[in-house]
């Protein structure tokens, strides 16, 4: 299992793979923005990666992009506050792919969501750019969580530094989506193994 997953936001092909080159061969977590579900916009191209991959959809009609997209990733990750997410999450098991469950921070769990999924992402930021500030508060929803669900993977996603991953992870989450702190980084291959040792 992948602990630490490089996020990328893109609103063209070539800013997609410039900011996929520099962690050739990693699995990544690509952010699709409608500028609707949240305010900016990202990946509405017609993309192509030939990296492993999960879309994290922060779209208000996810419907209509798994129709278009889901053979391009291997992982869905659809947000339970848009429209028809427990359709979206059939056509994602339709497809053949793992899906995934997203939840704002003012969201609690939703149970009728997580039957069947593969993971749960609790947004440790208020979703939508990078840079956003981690809320602390997010910690004890992962524990709420990581107590109902044994077997599942609990992904926190925003605000990930090596001080928030530890934290995180003693609250009792699995994988980490890390933006900003890679992507400013000189060295982010050398960043992201150092966040690997503190996320065993």
């Amino acid at each position: 299992m992948e602990r630490i997953i490089p996020s990328i936001i893109a609103s063209s092909q070539e800013e997609l793979d410039e900011r996929a080159r520099a962690l050739r061969g990693c699995f990544f977590h690509l952010d699709v923005m409608d500028g609707t579900f949240v305010p900016n916009r990202s990946l509405l191209f017609d993309f192509s990666f030939r990296e492993k991959s999960e879309a994290h959809l922060m779209v208000k009609k996810p419907c209509e992009w798994i129709e278009k997209n889901a053979g391009k990733v291997d992982i869905i990750i659809i947000h339970a506050e848009s429209d028809d997410a427990g359709k979206a999450i059939k056509m994602v098991k339709a497809a053949g792919k793992k899906v995934g469950i997203a939840f704002n921070p003012g969201t609690p769990p939703v149970k009728e969501y997580t039957k069947g999924i593969d993971k749960i992402v609790v947004m440790t930021v208020h979703p939508g750019a990078y840079g956003a500030r981690f809320l602390p508060e997010m910690l004890d929803k992962i524990k709420q969580l990581r107590k109902m669900y044994h077997g599942i993977i609990i992904e926190a996603d925003g605000g990930i530094s090596p001080e928030t991953l530890k934290t995180l992870r003693k609250a009792g989450a699995d994988t980490f989506v890390v933006g900003s702190y890679l992507q400013n980084d000189a060295n982010p291959a050398k960043a992201k193994k150092e966040l690997e040792m503190l996320a065993k």
